[in-house]
């Protein structure tokens, strides 16, 4: 017997962070359905919404002069969005370092009419300091906050710092 959830997730554990948006004109493609583009910036604005509800605003990270750097994007489609669908995107930790310097998130989405799986973007990112131009360790805090996000079934830690 598992100990997963239907979603995927230990049971009683954390639920994964979302936020609902609905597909805007400009996020259409010549096919009439939610384009590329607009499923990365989607999943952007929910790490960055996740960030900003956690404490962490665009000015914290200007003052410290580190912000997050996008390595590697993975879309995976399943179902469309279209026009002025509405949908949800979760937000979950497939992977990390223990000092948190790299990590692997994972946006799911999902349109809510009838809650089927549309999507998923895995990101692999790191924390970079934008005097130096290089990757640091994250701060505690924000070492904290990215942790304690919930974590997809298959998480794994990076022995290395280096994505598998």
């Amino acid at each position: 017997m598992s100990n997963l959830d239907d979603a995927g997730f230990q049971q009683g554990g954390a639920r994964p962070f979302s936020i609902r948006l609905f597909a805007r004109w400009p996020d259409m493609d010549f096919n009439q359905h939610m384009r590329n583009a607009a499923y990365l910036g989607a999943a952007e604005d929910t790490r960055m919404r996740f960030l900003a509800d956690h404490g962490l605003s665009m000015d914290d990270f200007r003052a410290r002069k580190i912000g997050p750097v996008v390595l590697e994007d993975r879309l995976v489609y399943r179902k469309e969005l279209t026009l002025m669908q509405r949908f949800r995107v979760e937000l979950a930790l497939a992977a990390s370092t223990r000092d948190a310097r790299r990590m692997k998130v994972r946006n799911t989405f999902y349109r809510e009419d009838d809650e089927a799986l549309v999507a998923t973007v895995e990101s692999v990112v790191l924390w970079f300091d934008l005097e130096r131009r290089q990757p640091i360790e994250a701060p505690d805090d924000l070492k904290a906050i990215w942790l304690s996000l919930a974590r997809t079934a298959d998480f794994a830690w990076y022995e290395d710092g280096t994505a598998e």
